[in-house]
């Protein structure tokens, strides 16, 4: 090719091909695929919300179209295609796209169904109100800003991002050479996340999980298993398999249905309903009858209604391998670290965003400090004007000209030009008392914010400081709850305990076999005959059976009537709000159809010196040692061999030296030493515990406490506290003793409890009303009596469960 010298320069086109390609790549990466870690976003998504800015199409502002703010990108700062631009606009504004969307859209911005967005005339935009907090201070010199495409404005390399956008809208894109893949986030947890790492700069990824559960998708879903999420937050990359969210429950003419209220992120709805009809059509999947979509403006509903005859576990399994109701979501966290594409861990992208908002603090400091520092300066110069005020004016009106009076006052007072000019502008109202009152307060402020601003420039510390609160400030307006539940049906190479808090929680299943978990401290004490809290929403025809208090790193064995018993971690059962209904044991266990737990026990580790004593409804008693039921299978084992018409009521765990308290319905009890049932394998039926009459079965089950009560409730809310001592022990398999009188008024017998003074009470009714009250607030009274009124019930409402609080623990 001719140079300018006229020469021809040879160059091989293998090497040229090479270096062009390179830097092709390079502008590729770094100008449009991948996001900045500091601000989490790409050059496109950057310019837009700066135009946005720049127009100030803020919150408060009226909606303007969307191919008003196209045309302003394009003109400005983007000079690439107008589809890019808008396509860009549009998956900010949709909700099922970004975790915390930051356009706010008017219009049709598409659908999780595939429907694309109407054209950029139709549409309107503004900014989101969490938007002002990745836009904030923006003026005050906190980012650089360079020469836009063409040199005739300026835009910003990043925004100042005072919320972690990288991980809580995630991002994906193709580059050359590779990709990036970044799933969103809750923005609470990050916060929390961020705060830990300034508290704590040694923290590990470990740490940051206890926090940082793991991602949360917008449109929620079960994340199966941590050990891609533990992979990903560790070295950058991993594979996070996400299902559907799902229910199974019965319609009206009594079939059972699988109900989706949530799918997998990313997944188009409607061709995720065509795959299941295509399966259907071609046999692939037997057992569905009928197809619907149901979903409305309040949410998501497919309903999938089975044949009679189906097993809906069996169906739900063949649904999650041939659909998209399982997904697996490919974690790939490469972002640009100082214009240079690396994959990071979780550590070490809060660590960037970290050292980013330091920068932000420190530049807006020494921004909002030089200005002070400047008002301060005139300030001083206004005040000497004023403390020779007389001269000034002397010498003001002895100048023929503005710069003459501006070069005497310099000279004569000692002021720089930037204070003579102000003196000289200084208007006459300013000479009031009041006016120089408050040139005297303003000058005392200065000094003060200048101190304190020159104060965070030499501390770290203080700046950390302030970026702690700034977050908390922002967790409090846009934080929300997880969308995405985490479930740790996949074994995992780190265990789940470690990066789950154990805390102290309450256990509720209705009779319809719904199940939830709460936080203990979601009740409070009351005293004996209150109206007491709202415990859950159920329906009319459901009503709470079985309340426990347990821990969340402990198991949880749960026993049938028909004398299963399945296991669970407690923690694996999800956690919902005081009044939700929870979730439908069918979807954690897998319990027959005609199954319903009965009782349930929380156990620490596999003890083989510990048992497991059973009472069954009829009367028969049984122990078996603990160690016989330390099993994995999802399907459960048995736990008792029952007789046909026999159902199994309760399960205590014991020492094997306990006494066995039996309760029955028409008031009777029975209490003997447990060394009398001897131990016998899980496939056994037991021996008899209490003779029955004929209408008469077995409701409860305790072991005696020395210096104890026990505790009686019935279900028109009586009940009474009777001394253990009045109960004297007896031979197994004998008829018992009167323990309360039962008639009319108070009710057959719901429950007993073995309590002493300073345990708690807690009482559900069968509308859902709980109270929770210490013990020693009850009347003690003998035996053959009638009780108190423990509970004030509506009318038809009765006590159906009774659970014990120790406050020692």
């Amino acid at each position: 090719m001719p140079s300018s010298t006229g020469k021809v320069i040879p160059i091989d086109i293998n090497v040229e091909m090479k270096h062009s390609y390179l830097d092709y790549a390079m502008s590729v990466i770094v100008g449009r695929a991948l996001p900045d870690v500091r601000d989490g976003l790409k050059p496109v998504h950057r310019r837009i919300l700066y135009a946005m800015h720049s127009l100030g199409l803020s919150p408060d502002k009226s909606h303007r179209k969307s191919a008003y703010i196209v045309g302003e990108v394009l003109a400005k700062y983007h000079p690439h295609g107008d589809v890019a631009v808008y396509d860009a606009l549009v998956r900010l504004a949709q909700d099922f796209a970004c975790r915390y969307p930051l356009v706010d859209g008017h219009g049709n911005f598409g659908s999780v169904d595939g429907d694309s967005a109407a054209a950029m005339r139709y549409t309107e935009a503004r900014m989101a109100k969490i938007t002002l907090e990745m836009l904030a201070d923006i003026e005050k010199d906190t980012v650089d800003f360079i020469p836009n495409y063409d040199e005739k404005t300026e835009e910003p390399t990043v925004l100042p991002s005072r919320i972690p956008n990288l991980l809580i809208n995630g991002s994906s894109g193709i580059a050359v050479g590779m990709a990036t893949n970044i799933p969103p986030h809750n923005l609470g947890e990050v916060i929390d996340g961020v705060i830990m790492l300034i508290e704590n700069p040694e923290a590990e990824v470990k740490d940051l999980m206890t926090v940082i559960k793991g991602p949360d998708f917008p449109t929620g879903g079960k994340i199966m298993g941590r050990e891609g999420i533990w992979n990903a937050y560790r070295t950058g990359r991993g594979s996070i398999k996400v299902r559907a969210q799902v229910t199974i429950d019965k319609t009206d003419n009594g079939k059972q249905c699988i109900i989706v209220n949530e799918i997998p992120y990313q997944v188009n709805k409607a061709r995720l309903i065509e795959k299941i009809a295509e399966l259907v059509k071609d046999k692939k999947v037997e057992g569905i009858s009928d197809l619907r979509d149901e979903s409305d403006r309040r949410g998501m509903r497919i309903m999938i209604e089975l044949r009679r005859d189906a097993n809906p576990q069996v169906i739900l399994n063949q649904l999650y391998k041939h659909t998209q109701m399982q997904e697996s979501f490919g974690v790939n966290m490469l972002a640009l670290v100082d214009g240079q594409p690396q994959t990071l861990g979780l550590k070490q992208v809060l660590f960037y965003y970290l050292e980013h908002q330091k920068d932000v603090i420190v530049r807006r400091t020494r921004f909002e400090l030089k200005k002070a520092e400047d008002r301060a300066h005139i300030v001083e110069g206004l005040r000497t004007a004023i403390a020779y005020l007389d001269e000034v004016i002397k010498t003001i009106r002895a100048s023929r000209t503005t710069d003459i009076a501006k070069k005497s006052l310099m000279e004569k007072f000692g002021l720089s030009e930037r204070q003579a000019e102000a003196i000289v502008e200084m208007r006459l109202r300013q000479l009031t008392g009041l006016e120089l009152e408050k040139l005297e307060q303003e000058y005392k402020e200065l000094v003060s914010k200048i101190a304190y601003l020159r104060s965070v420039l030499a501390s770290e510390k203080k700046v950390l400081e302030i970026i702690k609160s700034e977050l908390l400030v922002v967790k409090k307006k846009f934080a929300d709850p997880r969308r995405s539940v985490i479930s740790n049906e996949e074994a995992t190479a780190l265990e789940a305990e470690d990066l789950i808090p154990e805390e102290d929680v309450v256990i509720t299943i209705t009779n319809q076999g719904y199940i939830k978990r709460i936080p203990l401290d979601t009740y409070r004490s009351q005293r004996r005959g209150g109206r007491g809290v709202m415990a859950m929403g159920t329906k009319t025809e459901d009503f709470v059976r079985h309340l426990f208090i347990t821990t969340t790193h402990n198991f949880f064995l749960f026993f049938t009537n028909q004398g299963k018993v399945y296991r669970l971690k407690v923690h694996e059962i999800p956690e919902a709000g005081r009044q939700a209904k929870g979730m439908a044991i069918v979807n954690l266990l897998y319990v027959g159809t005609d199954e319903k737990v009965t009782a349930v026990i929380p156990v620490k580790e596999y003890n083989p010196d510990q048992y497991l004593f059973m009472a069954t409804r009829s009367g028969m008693v049984k122990k078996t040692s603990l160690d016989e039921y330390d099993t994995s299978r999802r399907d459960g084992i048995i736990a008792i061999s029952l007789k046909e018409d026999d159902q199994l009521v309760d399960v205590k765990l014991t020492s094997g030296q306990e006494e066995i308290i039996l309760a029955t319905r028409q008031g009777l009890a029975i209490r003997f030493p447990e060394e009398q049932v001897r131990p016998m394998g899980r496939n056994t039926r037991g021996v008899k515990g209490i003779s029955l009459t004929n209408k008469d079965e077995v409701v409860s089950m305790e072991t005696a406490r020395p210096d104890s009560f026990l505790f009686t409730v019935t279900a028109n809310g009586f009940g009474k506290r009777t001394m253990l001592s009045e109960y004297r022990a007896q031979t197994r398999g004998g008829k018992g003793i009167i323990n309360i009188k039962v008639n009319k008024r108070n009710g057959p017998v719901v429950a007993v409890q073995v309590v002493k003074g300073d345990d708690e009470i807690m009482m559900v009714s069968a509308e859902g009303i709980a109270i929770r009250y210490k013990a020693e607030d009850v009347s003690k009274i003998g035996r053959a009596t009638q009780g108190v009124t423990l509970m004030r019930l509506d009318l038809n409402d009765t006590v159906v469960a009774v659970a014990k609080v120790h406050t020692d623990e």
